[in-house]
């Protein structure tokens, strides 16, 4: 037996010899690139490819069957001239045994100078849907091909072959794509790749770097990614670990500028479940820091996005800046501080921003944010906010606004000084010429005509044109060109303000309509926010329904037109010398002279109402009346908002003495009593009631009815009870002619 054993063990030993020297023999007296021709005919018939081998072909047989291809290039049948991916080396080795047991057993596997060029042609055909595809019949000729594939057995469906592969390199690869019906073409250039060992379910280190390029628009990304790949093919589940990606991205949409990113995270997707998760995730660029995490379902079908998104805070203005996005000109300090915190969801095609915590400067808002179509812009926004000032985010006023509105108020200043020599005798103001409204475009016609929103805003306190509105609610919606503000209502100085109307963009000239509501709002609390001396004090109510067009302020006043009516109670005419006007035009009735001239002071009043009708930006008012103790005033005239400025004509009824005068040459006699004084007003609408002067024109009349009433009282004296009362009013009409 133990000579039994020993003939086998030399048996054994020989026939392993003899299989080493046939391998060395193979190896060494057999040269694969004598069959060159032969390989690129086997590729053709079995793998339906052209296969081109300008170099050499290096090979070992055992224990390793090793291969190495020099300067390859591989085409389809179709297009076989028409290369579509070409290398300069590829080295690979893999054990024969394991081979054996389905088993793959390589070890470290190169790959130099990888070309890949994916191409779709103007019909939109791509170059590589024809990879393993046999060339096509030649014209007259037909084909057969009677052999049908063997079906694959349980065992082999069941059990894929195992991958153990000592490393993966990848030097110096290239991949394009073109194309031609859009014009766009992308690249990933010097693509560097090395790998420690692979083998299923455990982790395996990667390390990727690339140049990422695109010319629509054009840029350029320089990117590395490490990390830790783990898959399981049986289970469809494959994770990357403690990836990162880190990198710097140029072109045209930033402007010049560069950005510096970086993102981490846990990656996982499971096929099987169709799910995927981006957990611990960090993301940065430039300024911008963010965390959260992210999970995708229906990964088959329609892609079902979820998770949370924390934004540190982050001075916004200056990162749009740093990513070539610069912000039209703000009040200095203006989004200064961006923080945001929120849960998330989306597809493809929408993202939704839930349970949302925005802070902006020194505003909080609460709510939800959507975008519910990328591609028709269908913006959703349901916020609350504390407090917010819309001022500060508006664009400042263009230099020739600001030029215009200083020549207007030189204007302005040199009729008021006029005005506030306050004797009476000066001349009335020149009407203004000058316009302060400004002739740049305001309105985004552009964007507003693609615009899909729906808003519904509130505020504890909304501050807009320098007003502050109280408890504010904003509720917009826009579409196809229309945007329609539903509500802008709130409390404005103890009182309420409310306005809706539209803005229709689809017109040549943008079309505006508003109607304003406006409940016992301090007038001159709106004049000053404005930046206006205020001329008048007192509780407005407004009611207004107006419509103008145009794209600039100057347009949008010379076509406005509508109508409102207005009332302002227990007010004050400040610095208006209606005392003076009075006591000149009294002293003339009573032909005695001032003792001095009276000092402004303010007129108080009990009521100013009338209406207004708008005609190419000129408001009419032929109804106006002021209630003031011992006066009534009545008066008619035009308010040209194109300058701001004002023509009136005044009517002051005397109705009797209700508080004492102390120069007597003002003192009404009963004779007095129902007389209408005549007042002038024109000029700079600032000016208000500085504006007015004595009508000493009309006043001649004034004077002549006033000497008829006195001849009629004593002829009253005269004739008591003596003649028919037929007869004294026959002659009373006579003096008052």
């Amino acid at each position: 037996m133990k000579a039994f054993g020993k003939i086998l063990g030399l048996v054994l030993l020989g026939l392993l010899l003899i299989i080493v020297a046939l391998g060395f023999a193979l190896s060494h007296l057999f040269d694969p690139n004598d069959y060159k021709d032969e390989i690129r005919q086997i590729a053709r018939d079995k793998a339906h490819i052209e296969l081109t081998l300008n170099g050499d072909i290096g090979w070992s047989l055992f224990p390793w069957l090793g291969l190495e291809l020099h300067d390859a290039s591989v085409a389809t049948l179709a297009a076989p001239t028409q290369p579509f991916a070409d290398l300069q080396m590829l080295g690979l080795s893999v054990r024969v045994l394991p081979l054996l047991r389905k088993e793959i057993q390589m070890s470290d596997v190169r790959v130099e100078g990888l070309n890949l060029r994916l191409t779709r042609d103007k019909d939109g055909r791509g170059n590589w849907e024809d990879i393993g595809k046999p060339a096509p019949a030649a014209a007259g000729t037909e084909t057969a091909d009677n052999t049908k594939p063997a079906p694959a057995t349980p065992e082999a469906a069941s059990q894929p072959l195992k991958l153990d592969i000592d490393s993966l390199t990848v030097n110096n690869a290239r991949v394009e794509y073109n194309d031609e019906q859009s014009g766009q073409q992308l690249s990933a250039e010097s693509i560097q790749m090395s790998t420690g060992p692979i083998h299923e379910a455990t982790s395996t280190p990667v390390k990727l770097t690339a140049f990422l390029g695109t010319n629509k628009p054009v840029m350029r990304v320089k990117t590395e990614l490490d990390g830790k790949l783990r898959f399981d093919r049986v289970l469809k589940r494959y994770q990357f670990e403690d990836m990162k990606l880190v990198g710097e991205a140029a072109g045209e949409p930033l402007q010049g500028k560069t950005v510096n990113f970086s993102a981490s995270g846990q990656l996982l997707v499971d096929l099987a479940a169709n799910v995927a998760e981006w957990s611990s995730l960090k993301i940065s660029a430039n300024q911008l820091r963010a965390i959260g995490e992210l999970k995708a379902n229906s990964l088959d079908t329609t892609p079902q996005v979820s998770g949370g998104l924390s934004i540190a805070q982050l001075d916004l203005a200056k990162f749009l800046d740093s990513v070539g996005q610069p912000l039209p000109a703000m009040a200095p300090g203006s989004l200064s501080k961006f923080e945001l915190v929120t849960r998330l969801s989306g597809t493809p095609t929408s993202v939704t921003f839930d349970d949302l915590k925005l802070n902006v400067d020194d505003s909080t808002f609460t709510g939800r944010i959507a975008v519910e179509d990328f591609a028709k812009q269908a913006l959703r926004i349901q916020l609350k906010g504390d407090t917010f000032d819309a001022d500060r985010y508006l664009p400042p006023k263009s230099a020739q606004a600001n030029g215009a509105a200083a020549a207007r108020q030189a204007e302005v200043q040199g009729s008021e000084a006029s005005a506030l020599t306050a004797s009476g005798d000066s001349p009335l103001p020149e009407a203004p010429t000058k316009s302060g409204w400004s002739t740049a475009k305001i309105i985004p016609v552009a964007h507003l005509k693609t615009l899909d929103l729906n808003a519904d805003i509130s505020f504890g306190q909304l501050t807009l044109s320098k007003l502050p509105i109280q408890n504010a609610v904003l509720k917009a919606n826009s579409k196809d060109g229309v945007l329609t503000l539903e509500n802008l209502s709130g409390g404005l100085y103890k009182g309420t303000f409310a306005a809706n109307g539209s803005l229709d963009v689809q017109p040549i000239q943008p079309l505006v309509k508003l109607q304003t509501r406006i409940t016992h709002v301090p007038v001159e609390k709106i004049l000053q926010s404005q930046g206006q001396k205020p001329p008048v004090t007192g509780l407005l109510t407004l009611n207004s329904n107006v419509t103008a067009s145009g794209n600039s302020q100057s347009a949008l006043i010379q076509s406005l037109n509508g109508n409102a009516s207005f009332a302002l109670n227990n007010g004050v005419l400040l610095n208006a010398n209606i005392e003076q006007q009075l006591c000149k035009g009294i002293s003339i009735l009573n032909r005695k002279t001032l003792s001095g001239a009276p000092l402004a002071k303010d007129t108080p009043f009990k009521e100013l109402k009338g209406s207004l009708v708008f005609r190419n930006g000129v408001a009419s008012n032929p109804d106006l009346i002021v209630r003031i103790p011992g006066l009534s005033v009545k008066g008619d005239g035009d308010i040209d908002l194109r300058v701001l400025g004002m023509d009136y004509r005044i009517g002051i009824t005397l109705e009797g003495d209700t508080n004492p005068i102390p120069d007597p040459a003002c003192q009404i006699g009963k004779n007095f009593v129902g007389i209408e004084l005549p007042l002038l007003c024109r000029g700079p609408l600032e000016l208000g009631a500085k504006a007015c002067r004595l009508d000493k024109d009309g006043l001649g009349k004034v004077a002549a009815k006033a000497a008829g009433n006195k001849l009629s009282e004593k002829l009253e004296e005269k004739l008591g009870d003596k003649v028919s009362p037929e007869l004294k009013n026959a002659l009373k009409g006579l003096f008052n002619r």
